[in-house]
């Protein structure tokens, strides 16, 4: 595989920027929701987590 070349480069980094920006407002709502999270909301995200790492590492073990 070749290198990119770097105007690749930098319109890469110019979609992410990009992307960054757009998305800056909903980060900051849910980086301020985590802040007031409490152990149950955590749950509900560690389980359904949990359960996908658990498929995965069924299905490697069966391959």
């Amino acid at each position: 595989m070749t290198q990119p070349e770097t105007w690749e480069l930098i319109a890469i980094g110019a979609v992410v920027l990009l992307v960054l920006f757009w998305f800056r407002p909903g980060l900051k709502q849910v980086f301020k929701q985590s802040a007031e999270a409490t152990n149950k909301d955590w749950g509900s995200l560690l389980l359904p987590l949990g359960l996908v790492i658990l498929f995965v590492i069924v299905l490697i073990a069966f391959a």
